[in-house]
């Protein structure tokens, strides 16, 4: 949900207080601080990550609408998204795959407009995948409803197959989707989730309590 007009207001009477008191707010923010949710969402990734964390401690039955051979244990096995720990900074979403625990996303929050998503990959006994934590950034403001994610220094090094892709979330009044393109390439998988009715919420993923 996004801030009234009025509380708008009220942050920016604030600033400019402090500012008359000598305090200045000239100091930018540096790149990679994480700004607190309470603070007015001026922009579209703002407005998403409201939108998000409006359903958290809900959970989600999905299915896979696009994939190729690769993704047919996704075809055959219950999908189940959980919205499941939200703080100021981060949104903490469980994804499982039949009794597959092993994943979570971890989407942050960054300097005020850009956001970040990384993938948590965990064995059964909660020990990290070799794999894990791979992920990236957005560029720009993406929308209130879709957000892309660009792969960092780090996935490209982890995963040099995968140093072109693209992850998008999406999420609308009765949506939310998870979805991947590896640009010059044909690889694609795109998962979505019904937000009209909610299901019992799973158990903790591996390696949560």
């Amino acid at each position: 949900m996004m801030p009234s007009l009025g509380r708008f207001a009220r942050t920016a009477a604030l600033v400019a207080a402090v500012s008359a008191c000598g305090q200045g707010a000239a100091a930018a923010r540096p790149a990679a601080e994480v700004v607190p949710v309470g603070e007015p969402a001026a922009s579209s990734a703002g407005a998403f990550w409201n939108a998000l964390q409006s359903h958290c401690g809900k959970a989600y039955a999905g299915r896979l609408v696009d994939g190729n051979a690769s993704d047919s244990t996704f075809r055959t096995s219950a999908l189940v998204m959980h919205v499941r720990s939200c703080t100021p900074t981060e949104i903490r979403i469980p994804f499982h795959v039949g009794a597959d625990r092993s994943r979570t996303w971890v989407v942050t929050r960054l300097d005020g407009a850009g956001l970040r998503l990384k993938h948590d990959h965990r064995h059964e006994d909660g020990s990290e995948d070799q794999v894990t934590q791979y992920g990236g950034d957005t560029r720009g403001m993406g929308s209130a409803t879709l957000q892309e994610f660009f792969a960092d220094a780090h996935t490209a090094t982890l995963i040099p197959a995968a140093r072109t892709n693209v992850w998008s979330m999406g999420v609308t009044s009765t949506s939310f989707s998870y979805a991947l393109r590896r640009e010059g390439t044909d690889r694609r998988i795109r998962v979505e989730f019904d937000l009209t009715r909610t299901i019992t919420a799973p158990p903790a993923p591996w390696g949560s309590r």
